[in-house]
């Protein structure tokens, strides 16, 4: 996977959703997880890279 300035942490994410999701998964579920989740991030990279129409309205971002 290329990584670029947004480039997210999976890594970093599968333990903060263990920790919210009270789960306790071992190593090659954990690795597993993030090879999938590497995966769906390469698949989306040209869809997310494609250009918008300025006029197109966007969906509010939540912050919690």
């Amino acid at each position: 996977m290329k990584n670029s300035p947004t480039a997210t942490d999976w890594a970093a994410y599968i333990s903060q959703m263990e920790s919210v999701l009270a789960l306790e998964l071992d190593d090659v579920r954990r690795q597993e997880v993030l090879l999938q989740f590497s995966r769906i991030a390469q698949m989306a990279e040209p869809l997310m890279a494609l250009p918008l129409d300025s006029r197109l309205d966007i969906a509010g971002v939540y912050h919690a």
